[in-house]
Order: C-alpha cells, then sequence, then structure tokens
C-alpha cells in the first residue's frame, strides 16, 4: 500500500478513559499522528467512554496531557470541537441506537433476552459453544420482540453471524485474514444499559467521522472479521486496516502484564505516559523510541525528531511481529537528546527534580552553568540532583577517610591537604589555564600522584566519588565555599591524627 502526499487520510486515535494511559497506547497514537501529518491529513481524537463500568475520573485529561508532553496535537477532539461530534461516545448515544436498529430491520442483528441462567449458556462457554446456537432469542419474530421490550423486559442486541461460509478482511501490513463464519459467534452490539460496545460504536463512528486508514494494535484482531461483518451489513466502505504489533516484556518472553508493568515501575522503568517525566525521560526520546517498537526506517538509521519521523514514516515499513521493550536503548535516546537541547531547555527541565529533592534554586544563571557542566554526563534528569546538588548546598560532609589519597596515610594527606588550602587561597582564578599547572607542580613536589590532589578537592569540594570537571566546579562554587570547604576538608583530616 502507498500512501501519496497528495491523498490526506483521516486517522483517529479512541482510546476508552478506563485508566493510566499505557505505552502502547501512546504509540498508536504517535503513527496515527505521524501518518496524518505525513499526508497533510487529520488526526481525530475520540474518547469511547461506553464502557461506564470501567471509567476512571481523570483519565481523560491524564490521556491528553501524555499525549500533548509527547508533542502530539490533535486537528479535532472533545477539547477542540470539529465538524464531525460529538468526540465523545456517550454523547453520541442517539446515533448508535438508530444504526442497531438499521442493523434489525435488514436482518443483521436480534434483540437477545438470554440471561446466563435460562438458556444454558454458562455451561456453553464451558463447552465452548458458540452462543447463537444455544440462543432462543435469535429466531424471535420482531412483533414479539417488540413486545417483551415495551414491556420492560431486559434485553441486549446481538449481531446475527451467518452460520455458514466465510469472511475476508484485509490488513495493511498482514495481508488478507479470511475466517469461517462458524467460528466467530453472535456479539453483543449494544449493551442493556443501551450503550453500544466498542464492535458497533466504532463502525459507526469511524464512517460517520469519515476515517479513511484505523491504526489499532493486533490486539484487535480476533474481532476483526466481526467489523468486516458489520461493514458489509451496512453497506459501507472500510478503512485501510492497520494492526501494528503488540509489546512484550524486556526479556522477549511474553506480552506484558499489569504484575510485569509494577515490577519495572519499581526498577525505574515507566510503562505510563505519565510516569516517563517523572522518571527524567525527555519526551523526544520517547518519541524516537517508542516509533521504533515496530517500525523501522532502515537497518542502520536509529535517532529521529519528530519531524523527522513524519518525513520518513509509513505503514509499509510497520512490522506485524511482537517486540520486546528495550529500555536500555530508551535511556540511550535520552542521552542522545539531553545532549542535543540547548543549556537554557535543559535548565527549565532539571530545575523541577532540584526543587523536589529539597533544593532551593534561586539564582537561574548559576543553575544555567550547572546545567551546562552536566549536560554531556546525564542520561536521565532524575540524575541531576545526585551529579549536581552540592552546587546548591551551603556545605558538604564527605568522610574523613575518603580524603586520603593512595598510598598515603592521614599524616601525609593532611600534609597535602595543607599545601592544597595555601596554593588555592592564592590562585587568581580557578580556571584549567591558571590552575592546572599550579597543582601538577605541586603533586610533584610533595611526591604523590596528580590524581590524589585532584581526589582531596573533589571529594573536600563535592562529598562525592564523582563529580563534573574540578576547576568549572570551583568557578561555579565560588572562592568562598571553595575555601570553607577546603578547610573543613584539612579539619576533618587533622582529626584522624
Amino acid at each position: 500500500m502507498t500512501i501519496k502526499k497528495e491523498n490526506p487520510v483521516r486517522v483517529r486515535f479512541a482510546p476508552s478513559p478506563t485508566g493510566r494511559t499505557h505505552l502502547g497506547s501512546g504509540r498508536t497514537a504517535l503513527y496515527n499522528y505521524l501518518l496524518a501529518r505525513r499526508t497533510g491529513g487529520q488526526f481525530i481524537l475520540r474518547i469511547e467512554d461506553t464502557d461506564q463500568k470501567r471509567f476512571v475520573e481523570g483519565a481523560e485529561e491524564e490521556l491528553m496531557q501524555g499525549l500533548r508532553w509527547l508533542g502530539l496535537d490533535w486537528d479535532e477532539g472533545p477539547d477542540v470541537g470539529g465538524d464531525y461530534g460529538p468526540y465523545r461516545q456517550t454523547e453520541r448515544r442517539e446515533l448508535y441506537a438508530k444504526y442497531a436498529k438499521e442493523l434489525i430491520e435488514s436482518g443483521h442483528a436480534y434483540y437477545c433476552f438470554c440471561t446466563a441462567k435460562d438458556d444454558g449458556h454458562e455451561e456453553a462457554k464451558g463447552k465452548r459453544q458458540q452462543h447463537r446456537d444455544i440462543c432462543p432469542s435469535r429466531e424471535v419474530v420482531s412483533a414479539e420482540a417488540s413486545q417483551k421490550i415495551a414491556s420492560g423486559t431486559a434485553h441486549v442486541i446481538r449481531y446475527k453471524m451467518p452460520r455458514e461460509g466465510k469472511i475476508t478482511v484485509e490488513d495493511a501490513i498482514r495481508g488478507e485474514i479470511t475466517v469461517e463464519n462458524a467460528t466467530l459467534d453472535d456479539y453483543i452490539l449494544v449493551k442493556s444499559d443501551g450503550l453500544p460496545v466498542y464492535h458497533l460504536a466504532v463502525v459507526v463512528d469511524d464512517y460517520l467521522m469519515k476515517i479513511t486508514h484505523a491504526i489499532r494494535t493486533s490486539e484487535w484482531l480476533p474481532t476483526f472479521p466481526l467489523h468486516g461483518h458489520i461493514y458489509a451489513a451496512f453497506g459501507w466502505k472500510q478503512p485501510t486496516w492497520i494492526h501494528p504489533s503488540i509489546f512484550l516484556k524486556p526479556d522477549g518472553k511474553g506480552k506484558m502484564s499489569k504484575r510485569d508493568s509494577e515490577a519495572l515501575m519499581e526498577a525505574g522503568k515507566p510503562i505510563f505516559l505519565s510516569d516517563f517525566a517523572k522518571l527524567g525521560y525527555l519526551p523526544e526520546a520517547v518519541v524516537n523510541w517508542a516509533a521504533l517498537i515496530g517500525w523501522s526506517y532502515d537497518d542502520k538509521t536509529e535517532e529521529f525528531t519528530l519531524d523527522e519521523l513524519i518525513e520518513k514514516f509509513s505503514v509499509e515499513k510497520l512490522s506485524p511481529s511482537p517486540a520486546a521493550l528495550n529500555f536500555t536503548k530508551l535511556d540511550h535516546f535520552n542521552g542522545v537528546y539531553i545532549r542535543a537541547i540547548s543549556p537554557e531547555d535543559l535548565a527549565k527541565r532539571i530545575k523541577p527534580f532540584f526543587v523536589d529533592a529539597g533544593y532551593e534554586i534561586d539564582d537561574e544563571k548559576k543553575l544555567l552553568r550547572v546545567a551546562k557542566l552536566l549536560q554531556v554526563r546525564l542520561k536521565n534528569l532524575t540524575e541531576s540532583p545526585a551529579m549536581g546538588g552540592f552546587f546548591f548546598k551551603d556545605e558538604v560532609f564527605p568522610e574523613a577517610e575518603t580524603l586520603i589519597g593512595k598510598k598515603m596515610d592521614a599524616e601525609s594527606a593532611l600534609a597535602l591537604a595543607r599545601e592544597i588550602e595555601i596554593l588555592v587561597a592564592n590562585l587568581p582564578d580557578f580556571s584549567m589555564d591558571t590552575a592546572n599547572q599550579p597543582f601538577r607542580d605541586l603533586a610533584k613536589k610533595m611526591d604523590t600522584k596528580v590524581g590524589n590532589v585532584f581526589g582531596f578537592l573533589r571529594d573536600s569540594l563535592t562529598a562525592q566519588k564523582v563529580s563534573p570537571p574540578i576547576f568549572e566546579t570551583m568557578e561555579i562554587i565560588g572562592r568562598e565555599k571553595v575555601m570553607a570547604r577546603i578547610e573543613r576538608g584539612v579539619e576533618l583530616l587533622d582529626g584522624l591524627l
């Protein structure tokens, strides 16, 4: 299938607000968005909220926030309007009732008055028997059905699946799929509360909203033939169906479960969109990573901005094979994009992590200098406070033993520390050009390794075993605090004697 730019598509992302927005939903939205933007078409957000028993308050808002965090905007939707609204299914009840009635009148659906107790359906389910084979309502004449409905008898509406023949439906990345009708059940289309299930609503909505391409995960393949039947019953042209792969666990062994998601979260690996930002990931990295879970441009190119994905995305290169989540790759992309953004942008993004860690950030210029220093080292924004928190402390508290260099004892370390204190006090500035050689000369004079000189400086100034380059660090800390921290280091060593 070839999609040309002169043929704009209309695609939709249609989630249910029944819980938190999963990465898989984010990827589905991304693929729809990329196809719409590449062809100059429209990307529609539709909320499929007919399952009121599973409705979760706030889920719709979280969903929209997550999509916008990824950089995905929609052309039509419940919050922006459009010519094909309403965009929440609970606001379209009358439409579904109209089309369900059409299916009944054409003989493609029927009112079902069965209960689990009176039709033996529970026993039949255990034997994998089709509901249609035991349903007395299937052949109830319309007059009798109308009488039951008028008397208030509870009922649903089911699709009247043919007992013979077969149906062929086509997926853009899998080709034709042919299924014997005998293997398909009489699926419920409208529930007893009058609201439609997904199978009817998605067909009606896609048709009325003029959807040309429907991208949804392969989890919908089992009921794909039913949707083909419903389209045929109405005599409507089907959209181009596209079913990308599902996600597998990071080890590639099986589909992700709720327990797997919880375990990943405990390990600092998010699976819900709203958690990626909290755990220090950039939306640019998540978009790049998610796009490649089931799609590839070629066998060598991996780094894509959102604009580049729009330019290069094509349905033909989607893979039908399940894809394992590779968080190592996500961490790699995160580091790439941290280094790609401007220091000013990075400073804004790391500030909340410092604040959440209890640091008071009242000097934006200092934060920018810190951001520049950390930028080449960060793989995740959450690392910022641990890596650079000492810049915003009045004091640091190293352990005395850490101030003793290799092959040194407390006495020789103290002697070196006192020489370092004198040298730093007399340096005109802390630049590399000014300070580097004097420290090296001092190491030679004290007959010790240069690493012991810089090790004392690092430990006394940062109380960390790993820190940014020492001279830039000293410049940002400032002379007064540098001297105070070195003096404290000297005191700690003196206390060991």
